[in-house]
């Protein structure tokens, strides 16, 4: 390739003697490398279960949402959920079962938000939603709602329990928590962990 009459190298050590099938197969190894790469960060932010984002994914995610609520000028709160009783379900009923309450919560979680809020899973039996531009929220009507939803799993898969949990909040509060960590640290505090 000619430009301003000069020869044009096709990249840094590019090989004269590679035939342009060669380079085809070339770049599409480097593609294949750089998507299981891709692949390799986005499995790190996410959890296997449920497919939420983990603790490493959703402090990414809510610091993003913390900033666009802050240019906005507009509140943010967290909410924190444990699902009760589930050592026990995991030893009454086995690990299997506990997963799947712990995937049946998540999907609940994700049907019972605005795309605009970050819900993720912390670990074990706990979750975490952050909703950007909404101050405190009426717990009782959330918790209603979310309850509703998880009756009408409960009816449809027989099991030997119901998934029931818990809830808390802390607003986020800029002068208290300088950090979607420390807004964190908080909620763990309120719960007692």
């Amino acid at each position: 390739m000619l430009i301003s009459g000069k020869p044009h190298k096709k990249g840094v050590g590019a090989d004269p003697l590679r035939t342009p099938l060669q380079e085809r197969e070339l770049l599409r190894d480097l593609a294949r490398k750089a998507e299981k790469e891709l692949t390799g960060v986005q499995m790190a932010s996410m959890d296997e279960l449920t497919l939420l984002p983990n603790r490493h994914g959703f402090i990414a995610l809510a610091h993003m949402g913390l900033e666009a609520s802050a240019q906005l000028e507009r509140p943010a709160t967290l909410l924190f959920f444990n699902l009760d009783e589930f050592k026990r379900i995991n030893y009454l009923f086995g690990r299997a079962e506990g997963d799947d309450a712990l995937k049946t919560f998540a999907d609940v979680l994700r049907i019972g938000f605005r795309e605009s809020d970050v819900i993720g899973r912390l670990e074990g039996a706990t979750f975490v939603a952050l909703l950007t531009g909404s101050g405190s929220v009426d717990l009782t009507a959330i918790k209603a709602r979310l309850e509703e939803m998880l009756d009408e799993r409960n009816a449809t898969v027989q099991r030997g329990f119901d998934i029931r949990f818990s809830i808390g909040q802390i607003e986020f509060d800029p002068t208290l928590h300088g950090s979607v960590e420390e807004l964190l640290a908080g909620a763990e505090k309120v719960m007692g962990r």
